[in-house]
């Protein structure tokens, strides 16, 4: 049995929110990252794994700076000097879109980190390959449209076909390595991807469309024993009660209000052909994050009514704060700004969007009845009401509608 543990999505300079430590000089959000990621080390060695893996995306963007490579390098060679087989996939966040350029976390392999291994092309792993583990792993790492045409040798003569032909050869990749494998040792795929039927923040299932999605057959293919997954930051197993649990982690912190509900881990799975079992860990100290929205419609109580619709100002303390209000124009003047300030003067950074309604009414030309008018003088009327730009385009578009229309009648 193989005890491995699996997480994702570090994006450990997500600095996009707070003020810096003045010991350290770093961002505070960026030490909330560093403080998720530092039990994900210490839990690894402390419980002696036999694998991690990484499943993509250790930072914000493909050009992280000096001092963010620095603290990542520190926890990663921790694993490498406990002698931890470890595995890092590459993400789209790490991997530059020109063909040849340095990916992100392309040191590790440059400077040949004993027990670290960075993945980032298609590839099949054996024990031999693993310090002699009793595993076999399926690799995907992210790589970009132009990258995966030039691997599997695929044609741009017809950009819609592209992602197909891409998933389409993948699956054959993918089948032909199931079908080559060891049949007596555990098999395991990680991929850095989006798989059809998953969900992200916000309830929004991955649709096929404008970006690679494996599908979830693939992914859920009995003869695999565990699929670690990364990418998508809600938490979720794609295969709930069947083997082999397919499985996102999700984020090791919250990155924006899209994850405000959401609660993160990491995996500890202990895999054996055919039988494997999953601990989900819940990272604690993760820094909450509160967002509301508020419609007004009248003046009456509107301060009262604001914080009511925040938690206690005590229960606030440390957090990432939003509250959306939307309401009349006229109301401007009647939100207390300050009051709402100090309800949120122990919160870590408090956001305060407004969005003002402004009521468009439609004047026709004196003497004229909404009866008398056709539905293109009507329409005409809309645009100008509500300055918007294009208007002829639309007319013509909706002209050809209309026209349409009475043809079918």
């Amino acid at each position: 049995m193989i005890k491995l543990l699996h997480f994702a999505d570090a994006h450990i300079d997500m600095a996009n929110y707070g003020r810096h430590d003045p010991q350290t000089g770093l961002p505070l959000r960026v030490i909330d990252f560093l403080k998720s990621l530092d039990t994900i080390v210490d839990t690894a060695i402390e419980e002696r794994m036999d694998l991690v893996i990484f499943a993509g995306d250790a930072y914000r963007d493909r050009s992280p700076a000096p001092t963010f490579q620095r603290e990542w390098g520190r926890r990663i060679m921790r694993l490498s000097k406990a002698g931890i087989p470890t595995l890092l996939l590459v993400g789209n966040h790490d991997l530059s879109p020109a063909i040849g350029r340095a990916h992100a976390i392309e040191e590790f392999s440059t400077l040949e980190v004993p027990h670290v291994r960075v993945l980032d092309k298609p590839c099949c792993l054996g024990p031999d390959d693993l310090e002699g583990l009793p595993l076999q792993v399926i690799a995907l790492p992210w790589v970009a449209r132009s990258g995966l045409m030039a691997h599997l040798g695929l044609s741009a003569a017809d950009p819609s076909q592209v992602f197909e032909q891409i998933e389409q050869r993948l699956t054959e990749l993918v089948h032909a390595w199931l079908e080559a494998a060891n049949p007596g040792l555990p098999i395991l795929l990680t991929a850095h991807a989006s798989v059809q039927g998953a969900v992200y923040g916000g309830e929004r299932t991955v649709m096929l469309g404008g970006d690679l999605v494996l599908p979830g057959s693939l992914v859920k293919d009995p003869r695999l024993d565990y699929v670690a997954l990364g990418h998508i930051h809600k938490p979720q197993n794609l295969n709930e009660n069947a083997h082999p649990p397919v499985i996102y982690p999700g984020s090791i912190e919250r990155v924006d209000f899209g994850e405000a509900a959401d609660k993160k881990y990491f995996i500890v799975a202990r895999v054996d052909r055919g039988q494997t079992e999953v601990d989900w860990r819940e990272l604690s100290g993760v820094r909450p994050f509160v967002d509301r929205f508020v419609r007004l419609d009248s003046a009456d109580g509107i301060t009262d009514r604001l914080r009511a619709a925040l938690p206690p100002a005590e229960a606030l303390e440390g957090a990432i704060v939003r509250l959306v209000l939307e309401y009349p124009r006229e109301l401007e003047t009647s939100i207390d700004e300050a009051a709402l300030r100090e309800h949120t003067a122990l919160a870590f950074e408090f956001h305060l969007v407004k969005r003002p309604q402004i009521e468009a009414r439609i004047r026709l030309p004196e003497g004229q009845l909404v009866g008398s008018m056709t539905p293109l003088e009507l329409l005409n009327q809309y645009w100008k009401a509500s300055h918007t730009d294009d208007s002829e385009a639309l007319n013509q578009l909706a002209a050809q509608v209309i026209e349409a229309a009475q043809r079918e009648e």
